[in-house]
This record gives structure tokens, sequence and C-alpha cells, in this order.
């Protein structure tokens, strides 16, 4: 998804702020007026009653409060990976004792499905060889990929401080994904709401809150820890399975937006997900994902969308460890926005 607002971050109160956005290709605009939210009991993931309410100002106030910029210095392009240090890395390292490894990739989705393009791949023949052609707009909700830093604006801005005007048509002076081409080589840390809550899948538009994240926590032994790469598991694909095709953005479980200062507290350095990270609809007019514009745009956190985690979620609960070295790298573009890649997770 693409995103640009053109309210004024960290300026309560101001409402009927106009708000462009782009969804794969679908440009459409609505007014910031009252954020509402839906809080559940996290015992149960059908309809909740209304627990939190969020203003614009709240969500405003998160591009401030909760921000990064600055804190790596003034030219950072690395933004929250900064945090996976050499010392982090030597630790991550140390989790691999099986030496089984779990792709959280997807197969690339070669039809046009949930409002994304697909994958398109033709393959050339001759009498002594074959070769391939890619074509793939990743962004989206089918293809496994990751967001880069200059994939969003709010305000004109991106992480940092750096202005939307750095992004053209040929490409993103500042934050684009070659940045990231060392790779990310941290503790990952699955959290497997399904398995919390005693399901197969989250259904609807289940919200994740920080009282899940918790609860998840004391059941798997496993705390989040500065540096760690965070993977949340709705079963996703396995409600596809069941279920069906459904409108993605008004019907998908993930985290509400309050989950956001529990990630800025415990200091993540990438957070993933089996579909785009948010609950959808957000029940925040204005803001249709507003997880992913704070922890990309504030924090300069990436993302990873669309993984594929209901195989590392079976070895997980086989082995009876929810943490393990998570190893993942985009192509090494230069300007691009994000990637396509799969992320490995070892044990």
């Amino acid at each position: 998804m693409v995103c640009q607002s053109l309210s004024r971050p960290g300026t309560p109160g101001r409402g009927n702020m106009k708000l462009s956005f782009i969804v794969n290709g679908l440009s459409s605009t609505c007014l910031l007026i009252v954020l509402g939210c839906a809080a559940g009991n996290t015992n149960s993931d059908a309809a909740a009653p209304l627990k939190r309410d969020l203003t614009t100002a709240d969500v405003e106030g998160m591009m401030t409060s909760l921000s990064n910029w600055g804190r790596w210095g003034k030219d950072d392009e690395l933004g929250a990976l900064n945090l996976i240090t050499a010392e982090k890395r030597r630790q991550a390292a140390e989790l691999v004792s099986e030496g089984v490894s779990v792709s959280l990739s997807r197969n690339a989705i070669k039809e046009p499905v949930d409002s994304s393009a697909p994958f398109e791949h033709t393959t050339q023949v001759n009498p002594t060889s074959a070769g391939d052609e890619y074509s793939v707009k990743y962004h989206g909700f089918t293809q496994t990929h990751m967001d880069a830093l200059c994939h969003l604006f709010h305000n004109g801005k991106m992480y940092n401080g750096y202005s939307m005007n750095e992004v053209t048509e040929k490409g993103a002076a500042k934050l684009s994904v070659v940045n990231f081409k060392n790779g990310v080589f941290t503790r990952g840390v699955l959290m497997d709401i399904p398995s919390l809550l005693g399901k197969d899948y989250l259904d609807g538009a289940r919200a994740i809150y920080p009282e899940d994240l918790d609860a998840w926590e004391a059941k798997s032994g496993v705390r989040v820890q500065k540096g760690d790469a965070v993977l949340i598991h709705t079963g996703r694909w396995t409600r596809r399975a069941k279920e069906g095709t459904w409108e993605i953005m008004q019907g998908s479980a993930g985290l509400h937006a309050s989950c956001l200062p529990w990630l800025r507290k415990r200091d993540v350095a990438i957070v993933g997900s089996d579909l785009a990270l948010d609950v959808m609809p957000s029940g925040i007019e204005g803001f249709p994902l507003p997880v992913h514009w704070v922890l990309i745009v504030a924090m300069g956190t990436p993302i990873l969308d669309n993984m594929d985690l209901e195989a590392l979620s079976a070895e997980a609960a086989r082995q009876g460890r929810w943490e393990f070295l998570l190893t993942a790298a985009p192509l090494a573009v230069e300007g691009g926005t994000g990637s396509p890649l799969n992320p490995i997770a070892t044990f």
C-alpha cells in the first residue's frame, strides 16, 4: 500500500483535513474525522465491544511520541534496523540448534486476487536452454515482500524528516530498499494468536490488542526484546483455504493501533505478518493502515507483508519454542520502495 497524508502530524484536533491514499493503484479520498476503535475479549475473536477510543490527535500524536527521528543521526536511512547490532546477530546465531529451516514466503501468486496484481512469469525456451522473465507489482495483499522506509509519506515527510520529494518516478533518492541489502539477521519471535485463542485462524476483522501480545508472551514463555523481528500470525492463509477469498480491507484480522506503543517500548527492529499487519478496517477513519504509517514513517521500522507463517507455526509448536534465527534479504534495487523476498526461520 502507498499512502500520502496531507494532515499536519502532531497537531491535535485538526479534523476535516484531506487525506489521499492509493491502495493497489486505486485512488480514494477521505476525511479525517474522529477515530473509533473496537476492542475485544482476548478469549474470543468475534466482533468486539468498544474498549478503546482513539482520536485523530491520538494517532497524530503517535507520529511524534513514538518517533525515532534523529535517534541515529540526521542522515540515518536504516531506521530500526540499527537495533540489529553485531552482538544481536551473534545472539541470534546461537538460537540455531536443530538445523531446521522454514521458508516464510508464500509461493508467487500468478493470478489477480485480493485486489492485487498477479506475479507475471513467462519462460523462453530454445534448443539449448531456457530463461524466465518476471514482472511483479508486489505492494498489495498477495506477494511476500518488504516495505522500505520510502514507501509511505505523512504530511509530505518520510522517516527521519526526509521530504517525499526525494521519491520520483525514477525511484527514491533516500530511504530506498538498497539500504537493506546487507540483509536482516536477528532473533525472530512468532506471536501465534490463533494458537493463543485455540483457533485455526482469526475470524473476520478480529483486532489484536496489547493484552493479546502480553498473553502470548505469558503462554509461550518468550519475551520480545530489543532488536527482535516480531512476526504476527493470524492464520490468513488457512482462512483463505477454508472460506475462499474476501474483501481484504473490509474484514481482515491484524494489529490494532493501540499496539504501537507496545512495539515501540520493546524497541523491535522489524515487524511482519501473514497479511498487511493492520486490522482492516482499522476502525479509524482517515487512517486505513495506521500501524503501517506509524511504524514506517515515525519509528523507521520496516514491515514484512503477506508472509506464509503456517509452516512456521507448525514447526514452532512441534519444537515447543517460538524464537529462532530470522534471515531475509531484499533485492538490491537502488531507489526501490521495497522488494519481494523469501524470509527464512532457522531453529
